[in-house]
């Protein structure tokens, strides 16, 4: 996806757009003059690709954070379209409601039939107060255990698309009891019977996050990040301003190798240059790929093993310091 598609440009990337105008500028001028820079517009072309490559293998957290956030980044619909073959959704927590933040359904994928949810992300203002920018209520999460439950009977592996800046905290959602709605939702999921795997594809804060994915195997994207807190929560804690994010997302390590060093997640899936967004087709395939690898890896294990399996991996989260 180039800027002609108009994708929002992010500060740290104006330097490249900088050389990419230049090199317009220049085959303009060559049109106009009939004289050949093609030697001049090669050499920049070539500049452009290298600094792009150099610029996002080495960004710093809050770049990465960003990216994450991106508003034309793959949402659920997205991976939904490029990766699977069938997909039947289903609606409604069976008690009147039906969460549009939280979107899940039966699907195919090259041929493994899995109960595939995520969270659901608009790219424009009406479709993001249509999906409530993601934040899902207790009834999103209802609808999601009442598919956990659908899947466990009929034995079908789980799989988790996560990208929500957390629960919603509105005053309806916490008269519905969404503490509870998430905390029924951690404990049912970690007695599940088959494979869960949990993909982190952009924001995956709070509990809002943790709800979808207590799981077997955590994936996470490559600029995507996994947080207890966001960085401007934790800054507007500890600093009592909310300006120290940057300060705050460095101290929390929330990044993809971040957490695999940690032990919070189990594997950084590359994304295309520039970000999910430049690319979705490539980072659905890539995607595609990982889960595909994870759903072989649980094949044979027993229901007791699965559990047993999510149980240790959990437990041996973090360390003790004296």
């Amino acid at each position: 996806m180039t800027n002609d598609n108009k994708v929002q440009i992010l500060d740290f990337e104006k330097p490249i757009y900088t050389i990419q105008d230049k090199i317009e500028e220049l085959r303009q001028t060559s049109i106009d003059t009939n004289i050949n820079y093609d030697s001049e517009i090669e050499k920049l072309e070539e500049q452009t690709k290298a600094y792009r490559k150099e610029l996002y293998q080495n960004l710093e957290p809050y770049q990465k954070l960003q990216i994450a956030r991106h508003p034309q980044r793959p949402n659920f619909t997205d991976y939904v379209n490029y990766m699977c073959e069938d997909f039947i959704e289903f609606h409604g927590d069976r008690h009147g409601f039906d969460d549009k933040a939280i979107s899940g359904g039966i699907a195919s994928i090259e041929g493994h039939h899995v109960m595939l949810i995520g969270t659901m992300k608009g790219k424009t203002t009406k479709e993001n107060l249509e999906y409530n920018f993601g934040m899902p209520q207790p009834q999103g999460y209802r609808k999601a255990l009442r598919l956990f439950e659908h899947a466990d009977r009929f034995d079908l592996p789980i799989i988790t698309l996560v990208d929500t800046m957390g629960a919603y905290p509105g005053m309806k959602a916490e008269e519905a009891n969404q503490g509870e709605a998430i905390a029924v939702n951690l404990k049912e999921m970690a007695k599940l019977g088959v494979p869960v795997i949990a993909t982190i594809t952009g924001e995956g804060c709070s509990g809002g996050a943790l709800g979808l994915a207590v799981a077997n195997k955590v994936l996470i994207l490559e600029h995507a990040y996994y947080t207890v807190i966001s960085p401007e929560g934790c800054a507007s804690i500890l600093w009592k301003d909310a300006s120290m994010a940057k300060v705050a997302t460095n101290a929390l390590k929330i990044t993809g190798d971040d957490l695999l060093k940690l032990g919070v997640v189990d594997e950084v899936v590359k994304e295309p240059v520039g970000g999910a967004h430049y690319n979705p087709k490539e980072m659905a395939e890539n995607l595609k790929s990982a889960l595909i690898k994870s759903l072989d890896e649980y094949k044979g294990m027993t229901s007791d093993e699965l559990r047993k399996h999510r149980y240790s991996k959990f437990r041996s989260m973090g360390v003790f310091a004296s």
